[in-house]
């Protein structure tokens, strides 16, 4: 069952860590673009990590709930983040923006399939270890 409340808080914060760290690390990016765009994946990946984490607190982890989530905060993010981008000071077009900026929010959907299926794997193998002692 999905968390309406948190979703959508946590979905908010997905867009805006990366959005406030790109705004103030962008003067790297006319230095050193290839940098910047590492970074700003880290800092994507990182966000990813933490939100997953504060949204599965305290409760189980459904892989298919995760990705869920996943699909739906890759969704805010470009809609939070599109209009800014196509129609803000920076004009770009769809296809740059998709190219530079808009991939990297399927970082959530994949965190989630990968860290879910990892707790997943674990909580069956440890029922399956304790079968076997």
């Amino acid at each position: 069952m999905l968390h309406w409340k948190r979703l959508l808080l946590l979905g908010f914060l997905s867009w805006l860590v990366p959005f406030a760290i790109s705004f103030l690390a962008f003067p790297l990016k006319r230095a050193n673009a290839p940098l910047f765009g590492t970074l700003m994946t880290l800092v994507v990946l990182m966000t990813a990590g933490v939100v997953f984490r504060v949204y599965f607190q305290n409760r189980a982890v459904s892989v298919c709930e995760a990705v869920l989530v996943g699909g739906l905060w890759t969704i805010a993010n470009l809609a939070l983040d599109y209009p800014m981008f196509a129609y803000g000071p920076m004009k770009m077009t769809a296809a740059n923006y998709y190219s530079e900026i808009g991939l990297a929010y399927l970082i959530f959907p994949a965190f989630a399939l990968g860290a879910a299926g990892l707790v997943s794997s674990q909580r069956a193998g440890s029922a399956g270890h304790e079968a076997i002692h």
